[in-house]
């Protein structure tokens, strides 16, 4: 229904525009002799008019055939998921662009002197009228040609962090991780940055943080960070398995951070991943005695053991 609602307000703006250049033509005809009735059937086709309601009616059609045949082909070929969704996005454009110009063809019959006069001032009156949605058109084909994502991506973009579901004529859809819609209008991506995690393949490297206090084994949390990453079921083992690190503080306290860094095998898997890994590391922590720097805000009055190793932080 969206497909359909973009290609009629498009449609009707260069219809509306188209009309106005040409009553101001007939005024200019009228002048030097020429019947405004005449020039005004000569110029609009009815018959067109009507064809061009069926060829609208026909392009929603094909655009929802396609998109249904995307999402079908896209669960059963997951590995070309990706590849299948940016050809989609090229015919839907090469079908808007076939739509409107054929419609404005078939609806308008301009003989050359009419032409003349409305050429120029149809071009201004477009320009004025019509300029975010020329430039989000713009946008549009130079983000298709471009590419700075592509359709099934994990984009972050002002705020916003989610797969794009579309890139059509005039905005860009993009699915959060909360499974909210957010349309970007193509324009915003012209002077803005946006980060691409994957940039047209399955896989994408996610990074999760695990902390332990100044007295714990690292090398063995380390190895026990390993084992549950390269044993997840969402891994993607081609791409390495990293465990970095480092020193940190916090609260003024300093700890252990290990950054595990890891491809997860499909985007769509990326909190499951997340989710699988932090749990099994936290069990074998737990067995291991591994404590995280425990930073305690109390009074000197409590006198309640702490785990053992563990980093405190005592205050009155």
């Amino acid at each position: 229904m969206n497909n359909c609602r973009v290609l009629a307000i498009i449609v009707l703006t260069i219809f509306l525009l188209l009309f106005h250049q040409a009553v101001l033509a007939v005024d200019i005809l009228t002048d030097i002799g020429v019947s405004d009735i005449s020039v005004l059937y000569h110029m609009i086709s009815w018959s067109g008019v009507a064809a061009s309601a069926l060829v609208i009616a026909c392009a929603w059609l094909f655009l929802r055939i396609s998109n249904n045949v995307v999402i079908h082909l896209g669960k059963i070929f997951a590995e070309h998921r990706l590849l299948l969704h940016k050809f989609n996005a090229f015919f839907r454009y090469g079908m808007y662009l076939f739509t409107v110009v054929l419609v404005v063809l078939l609806s308008f019959e301009f003989s050359n002197d009419v032409l003349a006069i409305v050429g120029g001032g149809t071009a201004v009156a477009v320009g004025f009228a019509a300029k975010d949605l020329v430039a989000s058109l713009v946008a549009g084909i130079m983000i298709i040609v471009d590419r700075p994502f592509q359709v099934g991506d994990r984009v972050k973009f002002g705020g916003e962090y989610g797969d794009i579901i579309s890139i059509g004529l005039r905005s860009v859809k993009l699915r959060t991780l909360a499974d909210s819609t957010v349309t970007i209008p193509n324009n915003m991506f012209l002077n803005d940055v946006s980060s691409c995690a994957n940039y047209g393949v399955l896989d994408m490297q996610v990074v999760i943080d695990f902390h332990i206090g100044m007295g714990q084994d690292v090398r063995l949390a380390r190895d026990l960070i390993q084992e549950a990453a390269a044993t997840s079921c969402y891994v993607y083992l081609p791409k390495p398995i990293a465990v970095r690190v480092s020193q940190i503080l916090i609260d003024q306290c300093v700890a252990l951070r290990l950054r595990l860094k890891i491809y997860v095998l499909d985007t769509k898997y990326e909190k499951q991943l997340e989710t699988d890994i932090t749990l099994r590391v936290l069990d074998a922590f737990t067995k291991y005695n591994i404590y995280p720097p425990a930073i305690l805000h109390r009074d000197t009055s409590d006198q309640t053991s702490l785990p053992k190793n563990a980093t405190q932080l005592v205050t009155k």
